[in-house]
């Protein structure tokens, strides 16, 4: 009994440790006029996070440096870690990403879906979030 108290504990800690090694700062970059972005970083801030809003006048031009495909195309651009994260995507999933560290590029939520954070409106349906990778896939559904 003693043992298994021991190995949960050590188990919790790991855990805790390695959410405590998460990348937490970020960058942003958004078009100038976007509400959607600014209301999308400060919910991330709401759960932790630190961004810095970079405004710019051609998106088209970072997502290419940033490789997101068209089909992935969302509202905003933001690096974080090691990752690229297109358009509004959940911070659970956010953070699973941080956490996990796939071995990919980064996730997307295309577009600018009704109910996503910073977007007002009903969540029609579940989002999906797709790696951007060389084969994209869903990454969450959430």
């Amino acid at each position: 009994m003693r043992y298994l108290t021991l190995l949960t504990a050590v188990m919790g800690l790991t855990v805790s440790m390695a959410h405590a090694g998460m990348p937490t700062e970020g960058t942003l970059y958004k078009n100038p006029n976007c509400g959607c972005c600014d209301a999308y970083a400060e919910y991330l801030e709401e759960n932790g996070f630190k961004i810095t809003l970079q405004n710019t006048n051609d998106m088209a031009q970072i997502k290419k440096m940033a490789d997101v495909p068209d089909a992935l195309v969302g509202c905003h651009t933001m690096r974080i870690g090691n990752y690229v994260v297109e358009g509004l995507v959940p911070v659970d999933t956010l953070k699973r990403l941080l956490t996990e560290e796939p071995d990919i590029r980064g996730i997307s939520l295309p577009g600018m879906p009704t109910g996503a954070p910073g977007m007002p409106g009903p969540k029609p349906e579940p989002f999906k979030i797709y790696t951007i990778s060389a084969e994209p896939e869903v990454y969450a559904e959430e």
